[in-house]
């Protein structure tokens, strides 16, 4: 039996150390994956591989920001007209079975500051591991797949942002897209501001991923090529940016993003269905679709109002706010909540408010108008959304 005495352990090839011993018997080991499978809790980003898309499988954003994919939105400056259709697609990498799609609708040149984008936006005290605003600051490495159609191939900015409660400050680079799946990578070391300026420690927005799409000739500037405020107007993109709304034959995939700490793009971290679905409901719960669901109990407030008492599957980010989409066909059109009196039920549009909601998020008090007829103060009811009617609770950042 013998002991390997070495303070390192490299590649023949590569320019840095696989390994590297401590004096106290101990090692950093820069691992890409265990015995073939996935290093766990690695990845901050939200539903990175388009799994779970409780709203819907299609969207039609506009000039207006808009959820589409759990843990993805539209964003705009100055009026930009993203007048695009965005997918939940099964076209995908190997070892992925969704991807978000987005093509145009109508073409668009963009003037002034006019852009649009896509993004994930992340709680600050998620990462407060980067240690950022110290001397410990550490590398951050974000990595994704994508694809074009031909007409869509180019140079996309992509930007990384992160935020102190007052400011942004921002890192970006240029990435040339093109018609074949591919794994790109972005190490940002902790340069710059991430050594004086720290990260939001709450639940509001500290972190943001964003994916340009097109600009005005207004908001190109140079690269940040380390931490640096975010200058104003805040959408800036590189020189050479594609104006992915020049042709309605344009298309992008994206999936498998993952955010970890450090400078190794490891294995994409796989989650199951439970797992990202519990995360996405933290800050948007649907509830009916194809059928009708059971909200909870409630009880009559005057005639026509009534309180309805419901817990949610996981503590939301925030004080959520309601709103629905509607039944559309048949006795049930425009309609969305069933209001059961014994058994007698009344069919509605009942506004909804959030009045209570418990400190963590997890149960809340709704008071709907205008959800009945003829009760008596205190008469008990169940709800349930109508079939093809939604709930929807949001608490997106």
């Amino acid at each position: 039996m013998s002991t390997l005495k070495v303070d390192a352990i490299r590649h023949n090839s590569a320019t840095s150390d696989a390994i590297t011993m401590a004096s106290d018997g101990t090692c950093t080991a820069k691992l890409t994956s265990v015995g073939g499978g996935g290093l766990s809790h690695r990845n901050k980003a939200r539903n990175g591989a388009m799994k779970i898309s409780q709203r819907g499988t299609t969207f039609s954003p506009t000039t207006s920001d808009t959820h589409l994919i759990d843990g993805w939105k539209s964003q705009h400056g100055s009026a930009g007209n993203l007048d695009c259709t965005v997918t939940q697609s099964t076209d995908a990498p190997a070892g992925f079975s969704k991807s978000l799609k987005i093509t145009p609708d109508s073409t668009n040149t963009p003037s002034g500051s006019q852009n649009g984008m896509l993004a994930q936006r992340l709680e600050g005290q998620d990462f407060q591991d980067l240690a950022f605003g110290t001397s410990d600051a550490k590398t951050i490495t974000v990595s994704w797949y994508a694809k074009t159609s031909a007409t869509g191939a180019g140079n996309y900015t992509v930007k990384v942002e992160y935020n102190n409660g007052t400011n942004n400050y921002a890192v970006n680079k240029l990435f040339a897209f093109t018609t074949t799946w591919t794994r790109y990578t972005y190490t940002i070391p902790a340069t710059g501001t991430a050594t004086s300026v720290g990260i939001v420690d709450s639940n509001a927005l500290g972190f943001r991923i964003e994916y340009h799409l097109f600009s005005g000739p207004d908001d190109v500037a140079s690269q940040f090529t380390q931490w640096t405020i975010n200058p104003s107007p805040t959408y800036k993109v590189i020189s050479g940016q594609k104006n992915f709304m020049d042709n309605t034959n344009n298309e992008l995939y994206i999936t498998g993003l993952q955010i970890e700490v450090g400078d190794t793009a490891t294995s994409f971290e796989h989650r199951s269905q439970g797992d990202e679905l519990a995360r996405c409901q933290r800050y948007c719960v649907v509830i009916g679709a194809d059928q009708e669901m059971h909200l909870g109990t409630a009880h009559a407030y005057n005639s026509t109002n009534i309180n309805l008492s419901m817990h949610v599957p996981v503590a939301m980010r925030a004080k959520p706010t309601a709103s629905v989409v509607l039944a559309t066909s048949g006795d049930n059109a425009n309609k969305w909540l069933q209001a059961y009196m014994g058994a007698s039920g009344n069919k509605s549009n009942a506004s909804i408010s959030v009045s209570d909601c418990s400190e963590g998020h997890a149960q809340m008090r709704l008071y709907l108008q205008s959800a009945h007829s003829g009760l008596s103060e205190g008469q008990a009811l169940w709800c349930h959304t109508l079939p093809d009617a939604k709930f929807i609770l949001s608490a997106e950042l």
